[in-house]
């Protein structure tokens, strides 16, 4: 079977949203990097109030915005099965 591709999880401080995706993320075992987008300007200016993002770091640079907004068990579970077809298919 294969693997999930790491992911990063743009967030913030106090966000609750931000806190029920990671305890989601977690329950379904993603492998991801939280990222607080306050730490950084650029980041900041790109996402704005749309934290939470997941993304996937694409190997020719930049990152594909895969969710954002409230990223429930039923949502993160879809893209689970999406992603890993799409690893198996470059297998």
């Amino acid at each position: 079977m294969p693997a999930l591709p790491p992911l990063t999880l743009y967030t913030r401080a106090g966000c609750h949203l931000c806190e029920q995706a990671e305890a989601h993320l977690q329950a379904l075992e993603y492998r991801y990097q939280p990222v607080d987008v306050d730490g950084d300007p650029a980041l900041c200016a790109r996402h704005g109030d749309d934290v939470p993002v997941l993304a996937l770091l694409q190997p020719e640079g930049g990152d594909r915005v895969l969710l954002k907004g409230v990223l429930s068990k039923g949502r993160l579970s879809a893209l689970k099965l999406q992603l890993l077809r799409e690893a198996a298919a470059r297998d």
